[in-house]
């Protein structure tokens, strides 16, 4: 198995968090509005919990025994370039870097990407970084390519944050729906791909890509099919 869960709504890591200046404070009283990705208002990212675990297993395996397949993982990509402990270098050449690696693993063209699982904190240094590393690695198609954060409707789970993305994808390419960025309201001239906004779209995907960004510049993507592909 393989998977994430973290529970961070205690005293302590919010108040770190807040120490940091990196969670919303604009909307406390009006929380289901206050996780923005991408949103030219953003302030901050919404604490979130939860926990997202898959079961792993070789195909061959799988198939021999008759399991139901909800997904394949076809490629994966890992960088790290130790810019800061907590800050993100804002060239996004890492994060592009990681994508770029996730898509030759996966022995795929980008063009057979149908969707993207951003990261999208809600950050403004986040989001125009992974805005930017989109741009670096999918050049002028990256505009037309479908993306989208579920942060923007669970908060932030931070170590669980990865599989609930994955978790996502899968979803949405079994029941033919991309997911949406809610909360997107006014753009951002720095941030000006396909959210997907506020609202899912009925379309078949058979390949994903799913993007996660933590401290350091730690960055990781991962290329996912769904399950009729295998």
């Amino acid at each position: 198995m393989s998977g994430g869960a973290d529970a961070t709504i205690t005293p302590g890591i919010m108040r770190g968090f807040c120490v940091m200046r990196v969670v919303s404070a604009s909307r406390n009283l009006e929380p289901e509005r206050a996780s923005r990705p991408f949103d030219q208002t953003r302030d901050g990212f919404v604490l979130g919990e939860g926990a997202w675990v898959l079961i792993l297993e070789e195909r061959e395996r799988a198939l021999t025994r008759g399991a139901k397949i909800h997904g394949e993982i076809l490629g994966y990509g890992s960088t790290c370039d130790a810019y800061h402990r907590v800050r993100l270098n804002p060239n996004g050449a890492e994060p592009a870097r990681a994508m770029q690696l996730a898509i030759e693993d996966a022995k795929l063209a980008k063009d057979e990407i149908g969707y993207i699982a951003l990261h999208g904190t809600s950050t403004s240094l986040n989001d125009r970084t992974e805005t930017l590393a989109t741009k670096l690695c999918f050049g002028a198609r990256a505009y037309d390519m479908p993306m989208s954060s579920i942060k923007s409707m669970i908060g932030h789970p931070q170590g669980a944050s990865g599989a609930a993305g994955i978790v996502a994808a899968l979803l949405g390419m079994t029941f033919d729906f991309l997911p949406p960025t809610i909360n997107y309201e006014q753009a951002d001239p720095e941030c000006d791909l396909n959210y997907i906004p506020n609202h899912s779209i009925a379309r078949r995907t058979d390949v994903a890509l799913c993007n996660c960004i933590g401290f350091g510049s730690k960055n990781s993507a991962l290329v996912v099919a769904r399950g009729e592909n295998v």
